[in-house]
């Protein structure tokens, strides 16, 4: 179903699709949560990855909001997906990676697309959402002083004005160096109720955050303000993973540079790094990365939720 939103051009509102669900929301004026489809596609095996999106949906909505998972389907942005689409996407193959340079590619060739950060959040503000919640963020990798191996995410986050709620920039990534591009970049990096940054598995990093607010309607106020500047861009708000969930930063550590090294031993280059690495973190923690993974997204999901019904 089509639906008409007043930032939208009319080319861009004929290539979005919404499920009924977030269509009937967007008319209600209820908060939504936007969600990517990476985690779909990329992060976990079927049918575990279907199960969990509808979890992180179902928390969604028990939190008083409404999901709106995003991807890329016959050549259409689908924003929100029925149980239909769901499961055709998790078991669709050769599905395309989507950040900013590939959400056009995969539209103009009808391949399937699952949205990474940077496309979830041009997708989500074309679509008039304005609070996401995701796992991680991308950001500088390790080594990038020679590589110059630098997330697209960063660069969104600091041109399109969505909320990100995540644990943090993926703990397998330069965190201090990611930290100063987002600072140069105008982008507020909020932590949720503690002054370190989270490290996305771990509740800690070693690095204080920026800023500290410690309740949804604070972070409402925020983005409210935020808002009355033209070329506000994105905040990200770091949430820590559950206590119960994390798995420490000190024996995290030593399970990452593991990985990394084989990457490296393996010449895995470019946008295969993310996904080699963490995979060789889930051998080498024997499954603990994926259940803390789906913990701090559906305890994002959560918060994002409760920011998201503070903006209506």
């Amino acid at each position: 179903m089509l639906v008409t939103h007043p930032a939208q051009s009319a080319a861009l509102k004929s290539l979005i699709v919404y499920s009924d669900e977030v269509r009937d929301a967007l008319a209600a004026n209820k908060p939504l949560v936007a969600l990517e489809s990476t985690i779909i596609t990329h992060g976990m095996p079927f049918p575990r990855n279907v199960e969990t999106a509808r979890q992180v949906e179902a928390d969604i909505r028990e939190n008083g909001a409404v999901p709106a998972t995003i991807a890329i389907m016959d050549g259409k942005i689908h924003v929100g997906l029925s149980d239909a689409d769901l499961d055709r996407l998790a078991q669709a193959e050769d599905v395309m990676k989507c950040s900013r340079a590939d959400l056009t590619f995969a539209l103009a060739t009808g391949r399937y697309g699952a949205t990474t950060v940077a496309a979830t959040m041009m997708a989500a503000h074309a679509a008039g959402i304005k609070v996401f919640a995701t796992g991680g963020i991308g950001g500088v990798h390790k080594g990038a002083e020679q590589s110059f191996d630098i997330s697209a995410d960063l660069d969104e986050l600091a041109r399109t004005p969505v909320c990100v709620v995540c644990a943090g920039a993926k703990a397998l990534l330069d965190i201090p160096k990611t930290l100063e591009v987002l600072e140069t970049k105008g982008v507020p990096v909020v932590a949720y109720g503690t002054d370190e940054l989270p490290a996305f598995w771990s509740r800690e990093s070693g690095l204080s955050a920026p800023y500290r607010l410690d309740t949804p309607n604070e972070i409402g106020v925020l983005l409210k303000v935020r808002e009355n500047f033209a070329d506000h861009g994105g905040v990200l708000i770091t949430n820590p993973v559950p206590e119960t969930d994390e798995i420490p930063r000190d024996e995290m550590s030593g399970f990452i540079d593991a990985a990394i090294k084989t990457a490296a031993e393996q010449n895995v280059t470019g946008k295969g790094v993310t996904p080699f690495v963490l995979g060789n973190i889930l051998e080498l923690t024997d499954g603990r990365s994926l259940d803390t993974n789906i913990a701090l997204v559906r305890n994002n999901a959560r918060l994002a939720a409760r920011i998201a019904a503070e903006l209506v």
